[in-house]
């Protein structure tokens, strides 16, 4: 089974005025720390909200010219078996490249394979349009002994 995991990091940034240069800074930070080892995660603005009224706030808190970014971290775990297994997976993978960064688990989505919505013809059965297309070649490869020799 395949796991698309979203984690959501709390960036600190420093010397920042505006909510947008932090998140855009953050974002930065962010793709150096994982990048070339992760470069596969994609990097998002978090969504935050009012605890109390549910109004969309900023993900960027700034304080005395310091911001905590809220950004949401996305990866795809393959061949896991279960969706808490894909969890860990995920936050140990994003943690060893962002140390002191605090990582929650937002969501775990099950990833349909590809492999069963290609084919729908029984085990066995062979795809009619690629039989065709072999005895249409004339040419025929020859075995790998006949080349040795």
């Amino acid at each position: 089974m395949n796991c698309r995991v979203v984690v959501e990091a709390a960036v600190p940034v420093y010397d920042v005025e505006t909510p947008d240069e932090a998140v855009r800074i953050a974002i930065s930070k962010t793709g150096e720390l994982l990048n070339p080892d992760l470069n596969y995660v994609e990097i998002n603005m978090g969504e935050r909200s009012c605890p109390h009224c549910g109004e969309a706030l900023d993900p960027a808190f700034i304080a005395a010219d310091e911001s905590l970014v809220a950004l949401e971290l996305e990866m795809t775990v393959f061949n896991v078996e279960r969706e808490e297994h894909a969890s860990r997976i995920a936050r140990k993978e994003i943690g060893q490249r962002l140390e002191n960064i605090p990582l929650t688990v937002l969501e775990v989505e099950v990833v349909e394979e590809e492999d069963d919505e290609e084919s729908d013809s029984e085990p066995g059965e062979t795809d009619r349009t690629e039989t065709e297309a072999e005895t249409d070649d004339d040419e025929v490869l020859p075995e790998f002994e006949d080349l040795i020799e």
